[in-house]
């Protein structure tokens, strides 16, 4: 197995960066959030998981241990395969993840490109308590304010708002107005915020 792989940064793109190690350079799939971290890099160390096919060898980069943790966790699923972990790693950042899956956010798992009611379910029951004993605990908010959450996240979704991008700004405007009691009033304060 490879652990890491540490090197000069020779090509990347949002699906993948090469790593040259002595003249040998290795291709590695990575996710949106590792990209992120890689942008204005020329070196870089990426933690690695090797996906072993039928047909292929495949390597998988992360940029910090715990997103290779919870992408190892997500393939132990059934049904998730490396290229699944990968797109739910690319749309939602590790502390979301978390949380949604210890909060039984199904809908927020659904919003991800590739998985479905039933790939979200499976997630959440499989995983749920694994994260929970690693001390991740539910937020402690009420359910109409889950509810008022989740559809202001999917009206910016189909505004064209990122998942990340329109999740981050909707907890920032509830931090920063905590009488917000709409989901109009939670959009338009999310809004600002973008």
């Amino acid at each position: 197995m490879i652990e890491f792989v540490s090197g000069k940064l020779t090509e990347k793109s949002p699906t993948y960066a090469v790593i040259d190690i002595g003249g040998l350079g290795y291709f590695i799939n990575i996710s949106l959030n590792t990209y992120s971290f890689l942008e204005n890099k020329t070196e870089a160390k990426l933690y690695t998981h090797l996906a072993i096919r039928e047909d292929a060898h495949v390597l998988f980069g992360f940029a910090q241990q715990s997103e290779r943790h919870l992408f190892r966790q997500l393939i132990s699923v059934s049904g998730i395969g490396p290229s699944t972990a990968r797109m739910i790693l690319s749309s939602l950042s590790t502390s979301e993840l978390h949380q949604a899956i210890v909060d039984k956010n199904i809908a927020l798992l659904k919003s991800v490109k590739g998985v479905g009611p039933k790939s979200a379910e499976r997630i959440v029951i499989d995983l749920k308590d694994k994260l929970e004993k690693e001390g991740y605990k539910p937020l402690s908010t009420s359910s109409s304010n889950n509810t008022f959450k989740n559809e202001a996240l999917s009206a910016l979704i189909m505004l064209g708002f990122a998942n990340p991008v329109a999740n981050k700004a909707i907890e920032t405007a509830l931090k920063s107005d905590t009488a917000i009691n709409s989901v109009e009033k939670l959009i338009k304060a999310a809004l600002k915020q973008l």
